[in-house]
């Protein structure tokens, strides 16, 4: 197997913007004082990006992912617990599967 030094330099050059702007970001944040309402909204931020990924999977999938996707809404309301609500999930979602 060759490496070709064009690729491994796109790729260095690659990762080393990558950490710029991720630096840069924490670095520009460090200087910049928010409001509680900004950091209210931000605090809500990891939730919404999850379910922006997770609902249109499980519409994409069926009868069978939003029925476990609303049974890992109920366990996690319920008991909070991250474990329990992905096993009832996933076993939710394979029981349909196998029962339709």
């Amino acid at each position: 197997m060759t490496v070709h030094s064009s690729a491994l330099l796109t790729i260095l050059l690659m990762a080393a913007v990558t950490y710029a702007l991720r630096a840069g970001g924490y670095w520009m944040m460090g200087r910049v004082t928010l409001s509680p309402r900004m950091e209210a909204g931000l605090a809500y931020l990891p939730g919404a990006v999850i379910t922006a990924l997770v609902v249109p999977s499980a519409i994409d999938a069926g009868a069978p992912g939003i029925v476990g996707l609303m049974a890992v809404a109920i366990i996690m309301r319920r008991w909070r617990n991250l474990f329990l609500a992905l096993v009832v999930g996933i076993g939710t979602v394979w029981l349909l599967r196998q029962a339709i």
